[in-house]
């Protein structure tokens, strides 16, 4: 009875893909590290062996975990292009390369706000020392979007020129900080409301329409 047992909990259809779901949720309520592949193999009823054939440790499953995180920020990032009217997060948005940039920053902060754990992961001392073939491609494809989206209209394609470069490198700059800020709560000291001064911050710096009406902050 009990090799059967055994046998019941080791098989699970698809596995991996059951503890990358359980630990994007175990992420929304705790950090990376604190983070138990045991503990997942148990939630989900199969025996540790059977997680460990997937993941040979809680760094690989970290690095599937953020891998699948930048596959979920590039979706919303390529989502924000094709949006071009208003909408829930972008009410008011007209179109263009200006408005597209703003949205496409929108998005980035809000990604923050709804995932902190797995955005820290993401952009944490992890990504940087880890070799992960996976994690490393998506990473870069998702920057490569902001690279497009930084490209002056009527740019031909290929490789970006130094001035994309640093454009691209100055947008992810203002919009990764104005994250880190607001998961801080530093931006609080302000008066205003998250939202309308993310986007205040981000027209004031030449991302879309500078022309809108201001969000005022307490001095």
């Amino acid at each position: 009875m009990e090799n059967l047992k055994s046998e019941r909990t080791y098989h699970h259809g698809d596995l991996r893909n059951a503890l990358i779901d359980a630990g994007m949720n175990a992420l929304a309520t705790q950090d990376a590290a604190e983070l138990s592949l045991r503990a997942l193999a148990r939630e989900l009823g199969v025996s540790a062996n059977a997680a460990y054939r997937h993941f040979a440790d809680k760094d690989a499953l970290l690095s599937a975990l953020a891998a699948e995180g930048f596959r979920r920020f590039a979706a919303e990032q390529a989502d924000s292009r094709c949006t071009t009217g208003p909408g829930p997060d972008q009410a008011g948005l007209k179109g263009g390369p200006q408005d597209e940039a703003l949205s496409s920053g929108l998005r980035y902060v809000q990604f923050a706000q709804r995932h902190p754990g797995l955005f820290r992961l993401m952009f944490g001392r992890f990504l940087l020392a880890s070799q992960d073939a996976e994690l490393q491609g998506a990473a870069m494809a998702a920057f490569m979007q902001l690279l497009e989206q930084s490209r002056p209209p009527g740019a031909p394609p290929g490789p970006p020129d130094e001035a994309t470069l640093l454009r691209a490198l100055a947008r992810w700059s203002l919009v990764h900080g104005l994250s880190h800020l607001l998961l801080e709560g530093q931006l609080g000291l302000f008066g205003a409301q998250p939202d309308g001064l993310v986007r205040a911050v981000l027209e004031a710096s030449g991302l879309g329409d500078a022309g809108r009406p201001e969000t005022k902050v307490s001095n």
